[in-house]
């Protein structure tokens, strides 16, 4: 089994220092295989921002812990124009990450990161076509046995809003993205950018996806949360690429505690949710 502590928009600018020191505290607690952070470590892109975001992975990684980084649309610099276009995630790359498409692989696990952010939207993200080459390219050589992961900020498929059949946008150039997600045998797509929990089988959410798991975390550490949310991030426990557990860590306004969980089971053609008292009964815990 592999664990992830999957984390997203923590917003550095906009965050609460209880939280951040309380979500520190949960992950190295546990110390997962991983710590994904999928996004929008700022609020506005400022260098105080960029270099409090950036303490904070020093000491997830400071703790041992192997982390793996994308940027959202909030780390790239909106009133300063000049920093926008002309080098809109230089302070990314200089306090988070210099390698926008990072890659981790251990004996269970190949995850890849993906930058969709750009300076050309406000919000929106896309995928050109040189990073769909990417995502083919760098899964060919994984074993089949391991759990294939691809990381990006903006969801790569419409999310629900909460309202009656609002959904959001989709990620530019959405249809040639899932082929190439189709064909690296992407197993879960991890994202943010939306602050809420979500998870749910591609395939029912566009017939041609291909057969991934899509899981939304919220934000884990900011004060932008939704009306009907609270502060939270994802902990995965990748058995083989066939289940997962999924328990959504959620702050009780003291600390962080675990609450909704399911295990995802895959039949070969498609991701079903089975509660946790389910897995149990099953035998599959």
């Amino acid at each position: 089994m592999a664990t992830i502590a999957h984390l997203s928009d923590v917003h550095f600018g906009a965050h609460v220092p209880e939280i951040v020191e309380a979500a520190e505290r949960w992950v190295i607690g546990r110390k997962p295989d991983l710590v994904i952070v999928s996004g929008d470590f700022t609020q506005r892109a400022r260098e105080a921002q960029y270099r409090a975001a950036g303490a904070f992975m020093d000491r997830l990684e400071s703790a041992g812990l192997p982390t793996l980084a994308v940027p959202g649309n909030h780390d790239v610099p909106l009133y300063d124009v000049i920093r926008r276009f002309a080098r809109p995630l230089a302070r990314y790359k200089r306090h988070i990450d210099d390698d926008l498409c990072p890659w981790f692989e251990n004996d269970k696990l190949a995850v890849l990161g993906i930058n969709t952010a750009r300076s050309f939207t406000l919000k929106d993200g896309r995928i050109n076509y040189e990073q769909m080459h990417i995502i083919r390219d760098s899964f060919r050589a994984v074993p089949p046995e391991k759990t294939r992961i691809l990381v990006t900020h903006h969801p790569l498929f419409a999310m629900p809003l909460g309202e009656e059949g609002a959904l959001t946008k989709t990620v530019g150039r959405q249809q040639p993205a899932l082929e190439a997600v189709a064909d690296a045998g992407v197993h879960i797509l991890l994202a943010g950018h939306f602050h809420r929990t979500f998870a749910e089988a591609a395939r029912k959410m566009v017939e041609n996806a291909g057969p991934a798991l899509v899981i939304q975390a919220g934000t884990a550490t900011s004060t932008r949360i939704r009306a009907d949310e609270v502060q939270s991030f994802n902990w995965l426990e990748v058995h083989r690429n066939t289940d997962v557990d999924l328990q959504v860590v959620a702050w009780n306004g003291t600390d962080f505690e675990g609450r909704d969980h399911a295990r995802y089971a895959y039949d070969g053609q498609m991701w079903h949710r089975r509660s946790g008292a389910e897995a149990m009964a099953a035998g599959d815990k």
